[in-house]
């Protein structure tokens, strides 16, 4: 069976461009940006050690929501009509905190390069490559990558270079910029002391988003396509977040929808197995408590 029988085909009808399952990762995106709102909104009807809790969760929702939810539409946009993805593209810009048609540009160049070595020119093709600061053709140091991704490729830099290939984007995700501004100084109307507790969170969100990525690469191959990425099947977390654990299934064909990844898997798992696919028994951020593994005969780990 080809690789290709496992892509869906676009749908002719209907509200949503692949497969109904979409619509669980829109309404967790709305119920994001509801929960955001609520954060703030209720902040002090509730006590400080409430809201301390809610702010972790509010970190480690802006990581679940951008490896998941925005990661699967970046790739499959959800709808069949092309205003409704500008439109959910915004909504999730909301949620998160940043543009989404800039992080679209990102990821996709991420996608080029495939957590690539550094070239003769002395950089990466990928701007998310754990190679891209690290030395000697090693990768970064990993709490480095986490803690200082957040101040990396600003976004005049990525508007440029959207600009150069999608001039409509280029303005999209300019708007996205000021709606999101526009939203954190209604939020601050709101309740100033709440979007000022949850800056220290919004920052950590981002560090876990970097931590994500960083064991979604790391020890895989940057020179062999099939393991591009690090996979982990631990269930519940491939539940929770779309199965994003099929990080190398996903680099090796990044068209095909989160929801036929493990069906891909299967299909390809002595290829894997023949190539080192890199697997882990954790979820991806908690990439450094996992022990190395391997895929063995049968397709475990």
């Amino acid at each position: 069976m080809s690789v290709a029988d496992f892509r869906l085909p676009h749908r002719a009808s209907g509200l949503f461009a692949w497969s109904p399952w979409d619509a669980l990762s829109v309404a967790a995106a709305v119920a994001h940006l509801a929960f955001v709102i609520w954060l703030v909104a209720a902040f002090d009807t509730r006590p400080w050690w409430a809201n301390l809790i809610l702010g972790c969760v509010y970190a480690l929702a802006i990581s679940w929501n951008i490896n998941g939810v925005a990661h699967n539409h970046l790739h499959t946009p959800y709808f069949r009509w092309k205003p409704l993805n500008y439109a959910f593209s915004l909504l999730e810009s909301l949620a998160i905190g940043f543009s989404q048609t800039f992080y679209t540009w990102v990821h996709l160049r991420h996608h080029e390069g495939n957590s690539d070595r550094p070239g003769a020119d002395g950089t990466t093709r990928d701007w998310l490559s754990i190679y891209r600061h690290g030395r000697d053709g090693e990768p970064e140091n990993v709490w480095s990558y986490v803690f200082m991704g957040f101040f990396r490729e600003g976004g005049g830099s990525i508007h440029t270079a959207l600009k150069a290939r999608r001039p409509f984007d280029a303005t999209w995700g300019r708007i996205e910029i000021a709606c999101v501004a526009l939203f954190v100084v209604g939020m601050a109307v709101l309740n100033w002391k709440a979007v000022l507790f949850l800056v220290p969170f919004y920052y950590l969100g981002d560090c876990l988003s970097q931590l994500n990525g960083y064991y979604e690469h790391y020890r895989g191959n940057p020179d062999e396509p099939i393991a591009w990425g690090v996979s982990t099947y631990a269930p519940l977390y491939n539940l929770i977040w779309f199965n994003n654990g099929h990080h190398a299934e996903h680099h090796f064909r990044p068209a095909v929808h989160w929801t036929r990844l493990p069906a891909l898997r299967r299909a390809i798992v002595d290829d894997q197995r023949a190539k080192g696919v890199h697997v882990i028994g954790t979820s991806h951020a908690l990439g450094f408590l996992a022990r190395a593994n391997r895929i063995d005969a049968g397709g475990r780990t």
